[in-house]
């Protein structure tokens, strides 16, 4: 659940201010009026930028955020992460479907597009950030398969013991579409698994498959395994990640600023640098 930065107190102060609006004398009133500023301060805090990033764009995403509050002191940004899509209560469309309080979301496009068209975004407010590429690891220290040709990849999928993707977009594809065209899927799906939410590295540094494949931006991060390297162009599958303005956002202008900010010139080497390939306006 999303709460902005000392939004638990904001009710009942609303309710202090209601009372120390009558009329007051000597001590009472200085309190009032303390009370009155407090509530103002806490009020500007609560005004915040709360974000929800999914796994794909999170190391980008963390540290465009540093960089933007370092350029912009009076803004903090609340930082919340969850998958594209899948049915976790933690994925980006669960909190929007609960009402939580958000302001931006970054996601997989086409799951962006989705919530778009549901009038959970504000039309226009779409901008693509990135493009992100699937690639494959093991467990550190493991023997790398080759991946060059579409055979490689079908020879690590079939001689691996046990295999991991995700949930979301690249899982999606290799579960629904990669390994039919591999001719592999009875024989990998019967020794495979599909990950909720938690980063198919870390099921592969805790030894829990041998292979795995997700993004790369998602895989970079993650210590104790090694990435072998990106499927092979004739089965890759290039995943644009974009950025919109939740359309019940009362900040919709600053929600704005921050997305021109991740999209700016000054922001793609950071991108590049998780993993991901930034796209120019």
């Amino acid at each position: 659940m999303v709460h902005r930065r000392h939004g638990g107190p904001l009710a009942p102060l609303q309710n202090m201010k209601t009372h120390i609006q009558t009329p007051l004398s000597g001590s009472a009133s200085f309190l009032a009026r303390c009370l009155g500023s407090l509530l103002l301060a806490t009020t500007a805090q609560a005004a915040d930028l709360a974000v929800v990033s999914s796994g794909g764009f999170a190391e980008a995403f963390r540290a465009l955020s540093d960089r933007y509050e370092s350029q912009m002191p009076d803004v903090h940004v609340l930082r919340v992460f969850g998958p594209s899509m899948g049915d976790t209560p933690g994925a980006v469309p669960a909190p929007l479907a609960r009402g939580e309080a958000l302001d931006v979301v970054i996601m997989v496009e086409s799951s962006l597009d989705a919530l778009m068209a549901r009038g959970q975004l504000l039309p226009g407010s779409k901008v693509r950030l990135a493009l992100s590429k699937i690639a494959c690891a093991v467990p550190a220290g493991a023997p790398r398969p080759a991946l060059a040709t579409a055979d490689d990849v079908r020879r690590a999928f079939v001689a691996a013991p046990s295999v991991a993707w995700s949930d979301s977009a690249s899982g999606t594809y290799i579960q629904d579409e990669l390994l039919q065209r591999l001719g592999v899927a009875q024989e990998v799906k019967a020794k495979g698994r599909q990950i909720p939410a938690t980063p198919v590295g870390e099921i592969l540094a805790r030894h829990e498959a041998a292979f795995g494949c997700q993004q790369r931006s998602e895989l970079q991060p993650v210590k104790g395994i090694d990435i072998v390297g990106d499927l092979p162009d004739d089965l890759q599958r290039t995943t644009p990640f974009a950025a919109a303005v939740v359309a019940a956002s009362p900040r919709a202008a600053e929600a704005r600023a921050f997305i021109a900010f991740m999209a700016g010139p000054a922001s793609r080497p950071v991108i590049a640098g998780t993993g991901l390939e930034p796209v120019s306006p």
